[in-house]
């Protein structure tokens, strides 16, 4: 059995959504045992309304809840009994495989590094969503937890980003890119400028160069690598862009009776398509680097998101992505 804690009190819908999310994966795998944390009393309320094979899904009473406006080292070091730290603490002493939370992005980042500790040589655990690309899925790292990286953090982004890509989504011998203004290898910022040099010297990754950010929708890399603040401004600008996009072809499909009639018929054809392009089908983004596994998703996540989140502790869990973080730091410092 997997055990996956679930920060049942973080996000927009929580605990509802969470706990019906957790339901879901449940029902998915008989091989995950799925630990509920929050205010006890609301969390058996809400899983009333399902039936759940016994043993499977328990619950971890936590008084205290993080908000989202809260200072995240405050949070942290404060409230104790809040179902992050509970459940951060779970993770750090053996007792869950991972933790799952859609709650304040700042006190996770906080608590992995704090509580859950880092794997020993890493030196800034990055935050790795996969994105959806014409050609599939792309892994975007560091989205939001480094915003002042360093050029050997940035290769390690992308040591670490390879292994989630192979061993994980089973992409093998991953494209690995750093995010630039341009193709040539004299362009960019000084961070980029430096770092260029530092991964077409790593042995271990498939590096191609730089990669514009045009080039990311159309899966121009498997690993796309860049500092937190550019990476955050990529997925942003990645979810509203689609989502306005959607609207508008939604908008122009209902102006006339012609497209209403045209709506029809390429609906089925549209859905099926627009599904490659929904975000929560990929889960979380992991914090790769820790001790444990902590995986941050959306605080908007609705209940298919949860599921899949958890699902992917799985594999992450079962292919030993941590044990072989560690091996490639160690073939790190033989170099």
């Amino acid at each position: 059995m997997i055990r996956i804690a679930v920060d049942a009190m973080g996000g927009d819908y929580a605990p509802g959504e969470i706990i019906k999310g957790a339901v879901q994966a449940a029902e998915k795998r008989d091989d995950i045992q799925i630990i509920l944390i929050g205010q006890e009393k609301a969390v058996k309320q809400e899983l009333k309304q399902y039936s759940c094979r016994e043993g499977q899904i328990l619950v971890q009473n936590a008084e205290e809840v993080i908000a989202t406006e809260e200072p995240p080292v405050n949070a942290i070091r404060k409230k104790k009994d809040s179902s992050l730290v509970v459940g951060m603490n779970m993770v750090k002493r053996g007792e869950a495989d991972a933790i799952v939370s859609a709650g304040s992005s700042g006190a996770i980042l906080v608590g992995g590094q704090v509580i859950v500790g880092r794997i020993k040589g890493v030196e800034r655990p990055p935050l790795a969503p996969l994105i959806p690309t014409e050609k599939g899925v792309s892994l975007l790292i560091d989205c939001g937890a480094n915003v002042d990286a360093r050029p050997s953090h940035l290769v390690q982004f992308a040591r670490m980003g390879s292994i989630y890509m192979e061993h994980v989504v089973g992409v093998k011998n991953p494209r690995v890119a750093i995010v630039n203004i341009g193709a040539e290898e004299e362009k960019g910022n000084a961070l980029v400028k430096e770092t260029f040099p530092l991964l077409k010297a790593c042995g271990d990754i498939n590096f191609i160069g730089s990669i514009e950010a045009r080039e990311i929708p159309h899966g121009g890399a498997d690993v796309v690598v860049c500092e937190a603040f550019v990476g955050n401004v990529i997925l942003k600008l990645y979810e509203g862009l689609g989502s306005t996009l959607l609207s508008k072809v939604k908008a122009g499909m209902m102006t006339s009776l012609r497209s209403k009639i045209g709506a029809l018929l390429v609906k089925p054809a549209l859905k099926e398509t627009l599904k490659d392009f929904d975000a929560s089908k990929y889960g979380g983004a992991p914090l790769l680097g820790l001790n444990g596994l902590v995986v941050k998703t959306h605080g908007n996540s609705k209940a298919t998101e949860v599921c899949n989140s958890i699902i992917q502790c799985v594999t992450f869990k079962e292919q030993g992505i941590n044990e072989k973080i560690r091996e490639s730091l160690s073939t790190e410092k033989t170099e």
